[in-house]
């Protein structure tokens, strides 16, 4: 497991710390929550005259810059918004006359680290039999502004993961996913899907 993915499961990996048991066979379960899915690029309003556009992707922990998560995301982000078909171009770098996207992807935890620990700890004393879940939100917010202009389009869209540790079964309303790094790409496709698909029919965007 990469660095990444620990910093992403680190409460997952102190369940399977305290369980220290081999009769706790993979440890941890990612799941996607299933409210949010991916939009197809198919569905999205197309654009008649696409223009340039310079991306600024950024992923927060608690509203905190990660850099190493932004690294590791960022060009995934930008080839999404090439193969979109609603721009142009797309940059990483300042283009002159180019419009502005900012697209920020706030990881919230949705259960506490507190809570998190304690289901641990029961996860690791019963060996697994007895399961539990902790979940982690997603908000992603995505800021828009046309050159020349002063007033940004701002959008939002939500994701979850769910981890699910010991024998707690498949959370509800979600799907697994291979691994936590496959669980937080599919994610990240699916929530931007979600602001660019809200883009493609914004008036000030067309």
């Amino acid at each position: 497991m990469t660095t990444f993915q620990n910093n992403f499961v680190r409460r997952a990996a102190i369940a399977c710390m305290l369980a220290a048991s081999t009769l706790l066979t993979g440890c941890a379960s990612s799941y996607l929550d299933n409210s949010t899915r991916e939009v197809p690029v198919a569905t999205m309003k197309k654009v008649s005259q696409p223009k340039p556009v310079h991306l600024v992707f950024e992923f927060q922990s608690k509203g905190a810059p990660n850099s190493r998560a932004t690294e590791f995301l960022k060009d995934s982000v930008a080839d999404q918004l090439k193969g979109s078909g609603l721009f142009s171009t797309v940059s990483q770098q300042p283009v002159p006359g180019a419009a502005m996207l900012n697209i920020s992807l706030n990881n919230v935890p949705l259960t506490s680290e507190k809570d998190a620990m304690a289901s641990g700890f029961v996860t690791g004393l019963t060996f697994g039999l007895a399961g539990s879940t902790v979940s982690d939100g997603y908000v992603c917010t995505a800021s828009y502004l046309p050159a020349g202009q002063s007033a940004p389009v701002v959008l939002t869209a939500r994701h979850a993961i769910h981890t699910a540790m010991g024998n707690s079964g498949t959370p509800a309303n979600a799907r697994k996913t291979a691994n936590m790094e496959d669980a937080v790409r599919t994610m990240t496709r699916e929530v931007v899907s979600n602001v660019l698909n809200d883009l493609s029919t914004n008036a000030a965007f067309n």
